[in-house]
């Protein structure tokens, strides 16, 4: 992981190099299939990272791969400025998969523009500046979306504009008094916050927050980047907890890997020509993406593997933890496929050794969190597996 400088010389001229931003592993990953990865020496892993959850049906879906093909060669961009059928289908298919049959749908590139989208949205509808949210809050790099981020590292001096206040996750009682103020324009909330370290949301402290954004008409927003699209054991991971918010952003899993996010939005919202948008966002090869997504979830029951492998997951690994069989482990916490296995010890160590070791990809949270994000096509077989690889590099 060594840093190289800003310029080299090839061939008498000078080359560009990558702004060396990233602390990367010394390993380039080739191809991959279902839930594993090759490098470029052919070496397998177990990915249950899934690129930050971003690859929801699996490397290289056969169905997907046809998809995505034959849209670019047929036709892979044109712009909003003419009708788009591909879009419609994908809003008509993505309202019936979640059970947002009524909301509207803007699409964009990524999750950052999704949520910045949600939070203009939310200030052109009450007129207000100020948001709520959460301590450990990750919302993305941009703009607002980073200001709404809690993290000062990467705010920049100009993203420090005062308009986002960071309250603690599951008591009321400060969200109740700075939302009485009645100048809140949004609230927004990773109900299973991610890179946060897999810290949940009770119902009943969301259940009292919609019904405070209710009384004070402040814009609810859930950014269901991550935890969203099938990884929680529903296809949203707000509806373990029985709401329904005002807007939703999604991104990562959409597309399995191309860019694209969206924003759900409540009928409540009157769209305005030219309020929002978009050179890139709902292209027809994203759409088309997006579309066999929807297919493979609904053809290979992938919410409901997400439940069932993301159950045993967790409760095979609390099992383990109370039987001394993983040294180190305090916590295991999550829903569905979005599992966070908190340590006494920097998860650096450990993470190192799966890759290294046991060839298996894992993610990881703050200083001692593994985070578990794999396609949601994870098999019971495969979870074993990482179990079996996991307790090897803890002992």
């Amino acid at each position: 992981m060594a840093s190289l400088p800003f310029w080299g010389r090839l061939g008498g001229g000078y080359i560009m190099n990558l702004f060396d931003v990233y602390p990367l592993f010394d390993i380039a990953i080739d191809h991959g299939k279902g839930c594993h990865v090759w490098d470029d020496k052919g070496q397998e892993y177990l990915d249950l990272y899934g690129g930050h959850a971003v690859i929801s049906i699996g490397h290289c879906h056969p169905h997907y791969v046809e998809a995505m093909t034959k849209q670019l060669n047929k036709l892979g961009f044109y712009s909003n400025s003419v009708q788009n059928p591909l879009q419609k289908e994908l809003a008509a298919r993505l309202g019936k998969a979640s059970g947002y049959e009524d909301y509207q749908l803007f699409l964009i590139n990524s999750g950052a523009e999704a949520n910045e989208n949600a939070l203009k949205l939310s200030s052109f509808y009450n007129g207000r500046t100020r948001v709520l949210s959460l301590e450990k809050a990750f919302h993305g790099r941009t703009s607002l979306a980073v200001e709404a981020t809690n993290n000062p590292k990467i705010i920049a001096p100009i993203n420090a504009n005062g308009h986002v206040t960071y309250l603690p996750i599951n008591d009321i009682q400060p969200w109740k008094t700075e939302l009485e103020k009645g100048d809140v324009c949004a609230v927004i909330i990773e109900c299973i916050q991610g890179v946060g370290g897999i810290r949940m949301v009770t119902q009943e402290f969301m259940q009292q927050l919609r019904t405070l954004c209710d009384q004070h008409n402040t814009v609810l927003i859930c950014d269901e980047i991550q935890c969203g699209y099938g990884r929680s054991g529903k296809f949203f991971a707000h509806q373990h907890l029985d709401v329904k918010p005002d807007m939703i952003t999604v991104a990562k899993g959409i597309c399995n890997g191309f860019p694209m996010g969206g924003v759900l939005i409540s009928p409540k919202f009157t769209p305005v020509y030219g309020q929002l948008g978009t050179t890139f966002g709902g292209n027809h090869l994203g759409c088309a993406g997006a579309i066999a997504v929807l297919d493979v979830m609904e053809e290979e029951h992938l919410v409901e593997n997400a439940a069932q492998v993301g159950t045993y997951l967790i409760n095979t690994l609390k099992a383990e933890q109370a039987a001394g069989n993983l040294p180190h482990v305090v916590d295991v916490r999550g829903e569905g496929l979005m599992i966070g296995i908190e340590l006494d010890i920097p998860y650096k160590g450990p993470r190192l050794r799966l890759i290294k070791e046991e060839h298996c990809f894992t993610g990881c949270s703050g200083t001692n969190v593994i985070r578990l994000l794999p396609p949601l096509c994870l098999s019971m077989e495969e979870a074993k597996q990482f179990i079996e690889k996991f307790k090897k590099v803890l002992k």
